[in-house]
């Protein structure tokens, strides 16, 4: 009678402890110090089996909520009652043990088990791949093969996707082929693992190949890749996947949303990311931290910083990353002031700003000059917040320097600092000595230039450029003379522009468009109301080797006034005009979008390779520096 009040109160107690809501540690370790009852009246077996399942019970609690502590003691109490070499209770104990990160402990019980169930192998093989122990996952699914264990398709997508983290490109295909022989290939879970490695290795041809082939496709398979066109930065061929998904109503989650969100901002697709951003809005997912850094971006990469401030002050719960996201996009638009202020914004709130922080605010003293606010940003960045500055941090300060005229400053820190100097920093170092008018170190950089990009035509036009506005044209024809002789890439510029959810790309001497006619007498018109301001056609930026009305006929039409004069023909007369281009805006086109805006009394918002100028009232937010 003793010994049955004992068990029915045992029972009563581990049931509560159990069924209660919230946690209690304190209260697994009651439930775990029960001392296991000696039947008397009732069966060894039966109370056996209830003492049994009341342990299972309490470490299912411990995996839940990752105790490891209270999972160990149970453990003790499981090897005193002799359950060592249980399947079942071996099983929950790897559970516990991968559950809390204790892998080696959960190994430990594997390792000591007389017979493995597939779900031991699974729980182990999945845990190992979790949590970024790839060469464990990969030897232990090489070991199950080996013993003739069965398998399943959660045992390959779990290795598949071990093999994303160590790049194993090799080993997903042997599964890939491993997959297809076993039948489980058009399983979701393993086309779901086998598209994300393809995709997450720049092999989007395999991925989508994997992708058409499933018959089944849960959420998790459609983010999957549509992140991974992103990341390819095949960003019209996600917003196309993206509206596939749409008409076949696929669930969306915040992954799909904020990918294909940076899918908008790498086109600039404005109208489609408003979309997309009332979509979010419906499904509740603003509040989302990534979502919404997502949105941050897109409107400033599309050129609409203010929609981009006001996704910013709606967010609650800032994170470095949504600051970063707003200080960058400051910097885009050379608001320089507000970039620093949001810097001193984001202190103020208690959190510390890293190295994507502190490359916003040096971007945006170096697009403005500010080279006092520039050094001590830079200094700043190594005392207070003790983060070394990276080759970026250091290209930025090049570009600073250079831009305010310190030539032999910028060189000199090239020199010294602690890495070997960028095609970037080069061609920014080249690009500064032409704007300051400096041969001898723009021979220099060229000179390192020639040695790192030998096919790029930029940097032969750029030295060329110095060498005209310092006449010396034995140099410029040498120079000409080399860029026709060899075949060297000179990337053809071209803008686009987005009317009514349609994209409309030109280049240079366009004649495909259906409207290219109408354009043509736009332009024509255009130039002759900008003549009457002052415009004048600045042939120096134009190197081809032509007479002087040939010249100003190639600098008419250039892609990006070919983009403005359909905007002009397509738009509302409210509507601000925005235009994307491929390459650095030139010296003629920067000139004539500053007329223009006088003469038609319209925003004209151009984004190049660089940043975003913004010309309004015959002035751009770049103050002619850029």
């Amino acid at each position: 009678m003793i010994n049955t009040l004992y068990g029915y109160s045992r029972n009563l107690c581990c049931t509560r402890i159990l069924h209660c809501k919230k946690f209690s540690a304190v209260g697994v370790a009651a439930a775990v110090q029960l001392e296991t009852p000696t039947p008397v009246t009732l069966s060894r077996r039966r109370m056996s089996n209830t003492w049994v399942s009341y342990l299972h019970a309490v470490l299912q609690l411990c995996a839940r909520n990752k105790a490891s502590i209270q999972g160990k003691a149970c453990h003790a109490r499981a090897i005193r009652f002799g359950l060592q070499e249980d399947t079942t209770t071996s099983n929950i104990l790897i559970n516990v043990y991968c559950k809390s990160g204790l892998l080696s402990s959960a190994r430990k019980v594997f390792d000591g088990m007389p017979a493995r169930s597939l779900v031991s192998w699974n729980t182990l093989i999945g845990s190992y791949a979790q949590n970024g122990e790839a060469h464990e996952a990969l030897s232990l699914f090489k070991l199950m093969q080996r013993n003739g264990s069965s398998f399943s398709e959660f045992t390959i997508s779990s290795v598949v996707c071990a093999s994303v983290a160590i790049c194993a490109v090799f080993v997903c295909k042997q599964l890939h082929g491993f997959a297809i022989k076993a039948a489980v290939d058009s399983n979701v879970f393993v086309g779901t693992a086998l598209a994300d490695v393809y995709a997450k290795s720049g092999l989007v041809k395999e991925a989508s190949r994997v992708f058409e082939s499933m018959q089944e496709r849960s959420v998790v398979t459609w983010s999957c890749m549509v992140v991974g066109y992103v990341q390819n930065e095949l960003f019209e061929e996600a917003l196309l996947l993206f509206h596939r998904a749409q008409k076949m109503e696929v669930e969306h989650d915040h992954f799909i949303l904020s990918s294909i969100i940076c899918g908008c901002a790498g086109v600039a697709a404005l109208i489609e990311g408003k979309q997309v951003h009332a979509i979010i809005s419906k499904t509740g997912f603003c509040s989302n931290i990534f979502v919404a850094s997502s949105l941050i971006d897109l409107y400033a990469k599309c050129g609409s910083v203010e929609e981009a401030y006001t996704v910013f002050t709606n967010v609650e719960d800032k994170n470095v990353v949504s600051w970063n996201a707003m200080i960058s996009g400051f910097a885009k638009h050379a608001r320089a002031l507000e970039a620093m202020i949001s810097f001193e914004k984001m202190q103020q709130m208690g959190l510390y700003p890293n190295e994507v922080t502190y490359i916003s605010v040096l971007s945006a003293c170096s697009h403005m000059g500010l080279v006092d606010e520039a050094k001590s940003y830079f200094d700043l960045m190594i005392t207070k917040h003790n983060i070394s500055p990276n080759v970026i941090h250091y290209s930025c300060m090049v570009d600073t320097l250079g831009r305010a005229g310190m030539i032999s400053e910028a060189y000199d820190l090239i020199q010294r600092m602690p890495f070997v100097a960028t095609a970037s920093m080069w061609g920014s170092l080249l690009a500064c000595c032409r704007f300051h008018g400096n041969l001898e170190m723009a021979e220099i950089a060229a000179k390192h230039l020639f040695e790192m990009e030998p096919d790029n035509a930029g940097n032969y036009i750029l030295l060329s450029n110095i060498y005209a506005a310092n006449k010396k044209w034995e140099e410029v024809v040498r120079a000409r003379k080399f860029l026709k002789e060899n075949v060297v890439k000179n990337e053809k510029g071209k803008s686009w522009i987005a009317v009514k959810d349609k994209v409309h790309k030109f280049m240079v001497g366009e004649l495909n468009h259906p409207r290219i006619a109408e354009i043509y007498s736009k332009l024509d018109s255009l130039v002759e109301e900008v003549k009457i301001l002052g415009y004048k056609f600045e042939t120096e930026h134009e190197l081809h080797d032509v007479e002087e009305s040939r010249k100003q006929e190639l600098l008419k039409h250039h892609s990006e006034k070919l983009a403005l004069s359909f905007g002009l023909l397509s738009l509302p007369a409210s509507a601000p005009i925005r235009i994307m281009k491929n390459l650095r805006i030139c010296g003629d086109c920067h000139s004539f979008m500053k007329h223009a805006s006088s003469s038609t009394q319209r925003e004209i918002i151009v984004r190049d390779i660089n940043r975003f100028h913004h010309f309004r009232k015959g002035r751009c937010s770049c103050c002619d520096f850029w």
